[in-house]
């Protein structure tokens, strides 16, 4: 009987210490975890380029909408919100280079998108600026101190390249009267890096495209494309239409609403490898006010468009016509263009 309950009392202690030992180990896995999670959120973090924005142009700014606070504050932000999206063609790094940034001098806004979406969050409208335009460029601070001239029949997208971010959300203010509450820069290589972490996008085009330019040559028909290829879409405008941007913008409004269906379609919380490569992708090459300059508030601001489907964003250009002093330039057309800032204030 002693024997018997020597076994037992040995049996215990190994299970005991297996417990224990298998305690220690899930322990260690969570401390590991943990830490590398608290990596991860790190360098997403120290990813993104933050740029104090509203710091730099004081109050000389269109005014915010004044919203009626709800009865009860919701979890989430959920008033009207107006974003300068800017694709920059940054000269900086091999890969930009690599992917037709052109060479280290500096950088253009190549693509640029006011995002306006609508009290509740729940619809959206993304009003594509010409980089043809021709616009009176105000008075900018400079980085290194001092300010820029007013520049009058200047394209718009000579902003970013003598003032930078604060410069292009300062044009635009004065050009629409309407206040960017936000501002969202993503350089080629983060482009492609999003598109590519997504799996790719599928687009379908009108007509054959060969740009030269953009090294992209496709049939007319549906083409699913990877980062490089969706970056060449994005940029063509000599392989369509009349070669000018007005062309481009149609196929970068087809890439967005793209996009956007492919981000829905696919369930990044139950994929935390993929979700992280997207985050990366998002966050890489990213430049953001200091409103937005962290990964707690970007996440917050995705959050907020969780009701926002693709069929909900209606994708407009800025009314122009031809500029009357250069065929190869346009100007905003009035009262047209007018009409729709008004409507997104």
């Amino acid at each position: 009987m002693t024997g018997h309950h020597g076994d037992e009392g040995r049996e215990a202690d190994r299970r005991s210490r297996a417990l224990k030992i298998a305690a220690l180990a899930l322990a260690g896995t969570l401390v590991l975890g943990a830490g590398a999670a608290g990596w991860a959120y790190w360098h997403l973090n120290d990813n993104i380029t933050g740029v104090d924005i509203d710091n730099a142009l004081g109050d000389d700014r269109p005014p915010k909408p004044v919203t009626t606070p709800a009865p009860s504050a919701p979890a989430l932000p959920s008033e009207a919100l107006n974003i300068l999206v800017l694709g920059s063609d940054s000269r900086s790094g091999e890969e930009n280079a690599r992917l037709g940034g052109g060479d280290s001098s500096g950088a253009r806004s190549d693509t640029a998108m006011v995002v306006h979406l609508d009290p509740g969050r729940t619809s959206a409208t993304v009003v594509s600026i010409p980089r043809d335009t021709l616009v009176t460029r105000p008075s900018c601070p400079r980085p290194s101190g001092g300010s820029t001239a007013v520049a009058r029949h200047s394209m718009f997208n000579s902003a970013y390249e003598v003032g930078g971010p604060v410069c292009a959300v300062k044009t635009v203010e004065e050009m629409t009267d309407v206040r960017m509450d936000h501002y969202l820069e993503i350089d080629f290589a983060g482009f492609a890096r999003l598109v590519d972490a997504l799996g790719g996008v599928t687009v379908t085009t009108d007509e054959d495209i060969a740009d030269e330019d953009s090294h992209l040559r496709l049939k007319a028909g549906t083409h699913h494309l990877d980062g490089t290829q969706a970056l060449g879409l994005a940029r063509t405008r000599h392989g369509i239409g009349d070669g000018s941007d007005l062309g481009r913008i149609g196929l970068q409004q087809k890439l967005v609403k793209a996009l956007l269906e492919q981000i829905a379609s696919q369930d990044l919380l139950t994929d935390p490898a993929r979700l992280y490569r997207v985050a990366d992708a998002v966050t890489a090459g990213l430049t953001t006010d200091t409103g937005l300059d962290s990964l707690a508030e970007l996440t917050r601001l995705g959050q907020s468009l969780q009701g926002l489907s693709a069929s909900q964003v209606r994708t407009v250009m800025m009314p122009v016509v031809r500029a009357p002093s250069d065929p190869n330039r346009v100007v905003a057309e009035e009262p047209e263009a007018r009409k729709l800032w008004e409507s997104l204030r």
